[in-house]
């Protein structure tokens, strides 16, 4: 490895990790709406985790989208600190999967399936494995307040949502389909 190289290397790596740090303080006070009301953080990672471990992708930009995706929508985050932070590049993907808050919760999900499509291609890496992990989630521990139909519908929802994103990545939309697989009976 040339020193070219190694220094690229360590500068990617030390902006995922102020990516993870930055993400963990951004959901310090935050928890999954579980049974054990996990720490919030853990789902930022399990994405990470999915991209590199499971698709093996090492995009640092991707990875650190993926640590962020949730700090605009579920903290008090702006687009401009993400930029000043981890550059347009990141902010721009983050932005592309986040909701708008404002808007119905109906009308979020309909938008989320409507836009699917026309996201960019490190945009939907992160929208399968966020899709991926929350199936996971839901399949192993269920938020405490959700019914069997309400588990279904997220199910089914998911697989439209990702049904936009269908050849971005052969081996996240077999992940993804393996995680669907395990649908909660009804």
């Amino acid at each position: 490895m040339t020193n070219d190289s190694r220094n690229n290397v360590e500068s990617e790596l030390g902006l995922i990790l102020r990516a993870l740090e930055f993400a963990a303080h951004k959901h310090r006070d935050q928890r999954r709406k579980d049974v054990h009301a996990s720490p919030y953080i853990n789902h930022p990672i399990a994405l990470a985790n999915i991209l590199v471990n499971e698709a093996g992708i090492h995009d640092s930009e991707v990875l650190c989208a993926a640590l962020l995706h949730d700090t605009i929508e579920d903290t008090e985050t702006t687009a401009a600190e993400l930029e000043a932070e981890f550059g347009a590049v990141v902010r721009d993907i983050v932005l592309e999967v986040t909701d708008d808050k404002l808007l119905p919760k109906v009308e979020r999900k309909r938008l989320q399936i409507a836009h699917a499509a026309q996201a960019s291609p490190k945009a939907k890496l992160v929208k399968l494995a966020d899709k991926i992990s929350n199936l996971r989630d839901i399949a192993a521990s269920p938020p405490a307040a959700w019914s069997l139909t309400r588990q279904q519908e997220y199910f089914e929802w998911a697989k439209a949502v990702i049904a936009g994103v269908r050849g971005a990545n052969a081996t996240l939309e077999a992940v993804f389909d393996d995680a669907y697989s395990r649908k909660p009976p009804g």
